[in-house]
């Protein structure tokens, strides 16, 4: 069965943290969620004054965040004495959990910067486990090149199309997450299973493409969000497409959100805060000064 899509959010300008300039589709309002994901930030600019402010020392817990780069290159650092640079093709798989600070800034004063950040749920039960992170460089990002069709870099998950199952580098999360970066040929069509169990979604950052059997267009940089199903039909416009295909087990849980804090309850985020406060998410002053 071909999921179609359901309803479409699209993107909208804004700016977040020290003023990195972006644009939003989910999580834009707190409605406009897909459990398990609760936001998409997409970040594309050739002018280093939207993004040299960068994301300087802030909070975070009870979710993951994934940051997917495609141009350019960004420092992350955060209180638990990690630290990652991030290049081209290369992503970042943190989980706050429990709590952690952290920093993302630009190394660089010129050119493009371009990527996107995720926003991905845990359940309750997960969320006060310790902080942990991992960067994954972009030759560990394996790929699936499909004759005729395209390639596509599977980050998470398992992308199976005819003859070809790839496993990413991100797995043995509660959620199952499915994180697909797909470029396509002019016209080409790509097919492939997803989970009946699963909420998906796609969104197109380059040109164009159409979805499910009814054909349906989806607009540059919105997510659509797709209906049931257990298979996904994406077809290229003339000029081609790149778009990002994710999908996760929906948790079902009441989420609450402060900012940064993503809990189940409302004096859970009284106690980030607090915490926070009185320094138990990780001291700013961990966080090293660039060399």
């Amino acid at each position: 069965m071909q999921r179609e899509i359901n309803s479409i959010i699209a993107s909208v300008a804004t700016s977040d943290s020290a003023g990195v300039k972006l644009r939003r589709s989910l999580g834009s309002r707190q409605d406009l969620r897909l459990d398990p994901y609760l936001m998409l930030d997409e970040f594309f600019s050739d002018n280093p004054d939207d993004y040299l402010a960068g994301f300087p020392a802030h909070p975070h817990r009870g979710f993951e965040t994934i940051t997917y780069m495609l141009d350019g290159h960004m420092r992350h650092e955060d209180s638990n004495d990690n630290r990652g640079d991030l290049g081209p093709g290369d992503a970042q798989w943190m989980t706050a959990a429990s709590g952690i600070i952290h920093s993302e800034m630009p190394q660089q004063t010129q050119g493009r910067m371009r990527g996107f950040q995720i926003w991905l749920n845990l359940p309750a039960a997960e969320k006060m486990k310790p902080a942990s992170y991992r960067d994954i460089a972009a030759a560990q990002i394996p790929e699936a090149a499909i004759e005729g069709v395209g390639v596509v870099r599977v980050i998470a998950g398992e992308f199976v199309h005819r003859d070809k199952r790839i496993t990413g580098p991100i797995g043995g999360i509660t959620t199952q997450p499915l994180f697909f970066d797909a470029r396509l040929n002019p016209g080409a069509v790509l097919e492939l299973p997803l989970p009946a169990t699963h909420n998906a979604f796609a969104y197109v950052y380059e040109g164009e493409a159409a979805v499910g059997a009814q054909s349906k267009v989806l607009p540059l940089r919105a997510a659509g969000i797709l209906g049931d199903g257990s298979a996904l039909r994406l077809r290229a416009g003339a000029a081609g497409a790149r778009a990002l295909i994710l999908a996760g087990l929906p948790l079902r849980e009441p989420v609450v959100q402060y900012g940064p804090f993503v809990m189940n309850t409302r004096a859970e985020i009284e106690t980030a805060i607090e915490d926070f406060k009185r320094g138990a998410l990780g001291a700013q002053h961990a966080i090293k000064k660039p060399d």
